[in-house]
């Protein structure tokens, strides 16, 4: 595994990893995340094996811009909408139904694909050097603190660390369904902040 600053080389670096279906940690605004291409099925199984976890759970997609989304996702409700105005780029990740495209490890048989417009600078710019959404899962094997540094990164299978630092301790991303006005996951933003938010329309 190779701990690298996140500089131009290497996203290009990283990029490169992608391609060849491989796994790549960087840093997010909650925690260390593991990225790999999420349109591929290969991709998809190298990093279940990293992560020792099972493929029935959904994997969540960040991108660095709406545009990067729109080829994966069937439908903006003003629900939505109003949701990504008001905390996007941050740490709400929310679901939307998936066009085709998306592989069925993605939404683990939920008909959903989750995704969060990400914050950080360097997953920005990673999403940005490949140019469309990458996975978000935590860098962690499956029942394990998940890392807020690259030395708590001991993970096999991971060809790359992008190095941000030590990151502040965070609260996971809210997940959140604005069709049914759910909140599946309790994170950095309360559901009484997003009810505000959709009570304005």
């Amino acid at each position: 595994m190779i701990r690298i600053e996140a500089n131009p080389e290497a996203m290009q670096r990283a990029v490169e990893i992608l391609r060849n279906d491989g796994v790549v940690a960087y840093p997010t605004e909650t925690v260390y995340g593991l990225a790999v291409n999420p349109l591929s099925e290969a991709a998809l199984h190298a990093l279940f094996l990293v992560k020792g976890r099972p493929e029935s759970n959904p994997v969540l997609l960040v991108v660095s811009s709406e545009e990067q989304m729109l080829p994966l996702v069937r439908e903006i409700t003003s629900a939505h909408r109003l949701c990504m105005d008001a905390f996007w780029p941050g740490p709400l990740s929310l679901l939307f139904d998936p066009w085709d495209v998306v592989p069925a490890p993605i939404t683990a048989g939920s008909g959903k694909v989750c995704i969060r417009r990400t914050a950080h600078p360097v997953a920005q710019k990673l999403c940005r050097a490949w140019g469309g959404a990458i996975t978000s899962t935590s860098a962690n094997r499956t029942g394990q603190p998940p890392a807020r540094s690259p030395e708590e990164l001991e993970l096999p299978g991971v060809a790359l660390v992008l190095d941000g630092g030590l990151l502040p301790p965070s609260p996971p991303s809210t997940v959140y369904d604005p069709i049914f006005c759910q909140v599946l996951r309790k994170g950095a933003i309360s559901e009484a902040e997003i009810r505000k938010i959709l009570k304005s329309r």
